[in-house]
């Protein structure tokens, strides 16, 4: 479903938040539909189908959640695995002849995911309560800040739900001082009934899949769960379908192929 929401609305939960900052409305109102579903299929109304359907298979089944040790990797061999994504990243910017400051800003993102994980690693060894270690994602914090807006905005805010505003900010600030600032709004009606259905898609799909694109896939990947890298082929495989249905959909046709550039 993530994959598929994803196509449809141009963009994954993190994207939608950072296009809305630079005055994307389009990015704005997806990312609320994608919030409001996310906090129902986490708390509300769908959560109850979100529980039947994560419960049709656990990886309980299999006797766990470590891929690294379901294979028997060893820490040199996961080192070494991490090195090889690392080199194919690298050609594949070369092979997109992407500058060195577009590397450079991909490699800090990626970055973020290892940052974030010793960071709250460090806050639960100096904390007297239990501080739950989190990784990025997007689809609960994103769902949790929606809900502090709407009732207890003066209530703490841990590491999750400090991304969002964070990122919101940043991103502001990005545009603004680069000026790229500028309203956008939908095109027609079918182009907002694909963007906001995708987004309906991606919010109940990040919470059956734990996550979206980045939590439960790129997170959980880099420490290699087996959800996670099941979420990351099922977003893949989703997203190479709806891609294909939807550039040959004539409806769709005055907002272009789903593969198109996400201004």
């Amino acid at each position: 479903m993530f994959g598929a929401g994803m196509v449809m609305a141009r963009g994954c939960a993190s994207r939608l938040l950072v296009l809305s900052a630079t005055g994307n409305l389009r990015a704005l109102l997806s990312g609320l539909v994608f919030a409001v579903v996310a906090q129902a299929s986490l708390y509300g109304s769908l959560k109850p189908m979100r529980d039947w359907l994560s419960g049709l298979w656990t990886t309980v089944d299999t006797g766990g959640n470590n891929l690294s040790y379901f294979l028997g990797m060893t820490d040199s061999a996961i080192f070494l695995f991490g090195g090889l994504w690392f080199l194919a990243g690298l050609a594949f910017a070369w092979r997109n002849r992407s500058s060195i400051w577009q590397t450079a800003a991909a490699i800090g993102a990626g970055l973020t995911v290892p940052l974030a994980l010793w960071f709250t690693t460090s806050m639960t060894r100096q904390a007297f309560d239990p501080v739950p270690v989190d990784g990025v994602t997007f689809t609960g914090p994103s769902a949790d800040m929606l809900m502090r807006f709407l009732s207890s905005p003066f209530e703490g805010i841990d590491f999750n739900t400090g991304l969002v505003p964070g990122v919101f900010l940043g991103s502001f600030l990005a545009a603004f001082l680069t000026r790229q600032l500028l309203l956008q709004g939908f095109e027609s009606g079918p182009s907002m009934a694909r963007y906001l259905t995708g987004a309906a898609l991606m919010g109940f799909g990040g919470m059956l899949a734990g996550g979206c694109a980045v939590g439960a896939g790129i997170t959980g990947a880099s420490i290699f769960a087996v959800t996670a890298w099941l979420t990351l082929i099922g977003i893949w495989m989703s997203a190479v379908v709806t891609d294909h249905v939807f550039a040959r959909l004539s409806v769709f046709s005055r907002i272009g192929p789903a593969h198109a550039s996400f201004d």
